[in-house]
């Protein structure tokens, strides 16, 4: 993977990335998935000001990361070298809200989300709060 790429992500960019990771950790995009991305871009404050044609090319790089033997360390170290604290916990509530959209959660997409609070070093107290307000906002009557 290009260096270069590594230097260019925004901290949206990585909040992106992580979202589209959940996506496709079980290898089956689904519309209510992307629409829940596309969705968070559109709305959320911390997308103000965020290029949303950058989306493709982060769907690129997730891709690219996930045809490689390590690329989900590789993710991790481009989410550690260029998203801020502040906002890992954001990262997971993003990350939460992917998983959720489609009303399942696959094993594959739960593995992600451990291993997303384990790198983020999300509280695990918070981690359940977050959770449970994923839950909450994508149940079906």
């Amino acid at each position: 993977m290009p260096t270069d790429i590594e230097h260019s992500l925004s901290a949206q960019d990585c909040l992106v990335l992580l979202m589209i990771a959940v996506s496709v950790s079980d290898e089956n995009v689904r519309t209510a998935e992307l629409i829940k991305i596309e969705s968070q871009v559109n709305t959320l404050p911390v997308f103000g000001t965020y290029d949303d044609s950058r989306i493709k090319q982060m769907s690129s790089i997730v891709f690219d990361l996930f045809s490689e033997e390590d690329g989900l360390d590789a993710l991790f170290g481009l989410i550690r070298d260029n998203l801020p604290d502040r906002l890992f916990e954001t990262a997971y509530a993003l990350a939460c809200d992917v998983a959720a959209a489609d009303g399942s959660l696959r094993e594959s997409e739960l593995r992600l989300l451990e291993e997303i609070r384990y790198e983020l070093n999300i509280d695990r107290l918070h981690a359940a709060a977050i959770e449970r307000g994923a839950r909450a906002r994508h149940l079906t009557v």
